[in-house]
């Protein structure tokens, strides 16, 4: 009788230890599948947040070049000529922190024009500089070494060339022209993003003539400009101290 009374209450304390142990696997799933949910509800909640932000940078950068498409060396001549004829102004206010420049800009240069317009309302001349100054000579524009300079070069067209249109108009004191890129540009096309105005003696001006197209004029600030050309500069013709641009259409 004691020994199989010693057998009963053995199985019943087997048995009762199988039950717990089987709990205990039990509730453990449960929590590891709780921990699964709160951790994809998590992960959820994250892409949702990353992707907002994202959509909001995006919609942050495409108000570089937004509703046209990016110009090409393909488009460039029908791009600038229908942008022209829906965006007729002439005339640009450049500050700086040394003063203010107003620049008339030429109809007779209509893709030189449209193009200047473009970048202006477009922003790209903001946060550029005036990075080349030339004393008695020339001070030269629309280039910057912040990155936002490439971005936004890369969003509105980084690989086109205005066609010259120079027209037989010589270079003289308070003319704007367009910077020339030198490779392989026999042409003798304007890169789209940097201009120069020239403050020189016309005596300076022959190898300018003919070679540069001149697209405008300034017509308020020659004392800014004199300021500017006279600033400390290093041995790369660039100011010591930046002189950045903002342009606006008047």
């Amino acid at each position: 009788m004691k020994y199989l009374h010693y057998i009963l209450v053995l199985t019943i304390l087997v048995l009762t230890s199988c039950e717990d142990k089987k709990n205990a696997s039990e509730v453990k799933t449960e929590n590891a599948s709780e921990r699964k949910t709160v951790s994809e509800k998590s992960t959820t909640t994250e892409k949702d947040t990353i992707t907002t932000d994202t959509s909001k940078i995006k919609e942050k950068e495409d108000v570089i070049g937004a509703g046209y498409s990016k110009i090409t060396q393909k488009n460039v001549v029908d791009f600038l000529t229908k942008y022209g004829n829906e965006n007729p102004e002439t005339k640009v206010e450049i500050s700086t922190r040394v003063g203010t420049i107003v620049i008339d800009l030429y109809d007779d240069t209509p893709l030189h024009r449209a193009n200047f317009i473009y970048l202006v309302k477009q922003g790209y001349f903001n946060e550029t500089f005036f990075h080349r100054i030339v004393p008695n000579f020339i001070i030269q524009g629309g280039n910057s070494d912040l990155p936002s300079t490439n971005e936004k070069r890369f969003k509105l067209g980084d690989d086109y060339l205005i066609p010259a249109e120079i027209n037989g108009r010589n270079h003289f004191y308070g003319s704007v022209s367009g910077a020339k890129e030198y490779r392989e540009n026999p042409d003798k096309k304007s890169a789209p993003f940097e201009f120069f105005i020239f403050l020189g003696p016309e005596t300076s001006t022959s190898h300018l003539n003919g070679n540069y197209t001149v697209f405008g004029r300034v017509t308020q600030g020659m004392d800014v400009v004199e300021k500017i050309a006279a600033l400390p500069s290093d041995e790369g013709e660039w100011p010591l101290q930046n002189v950045y641009i903002e342009a606006k259409v008047l």
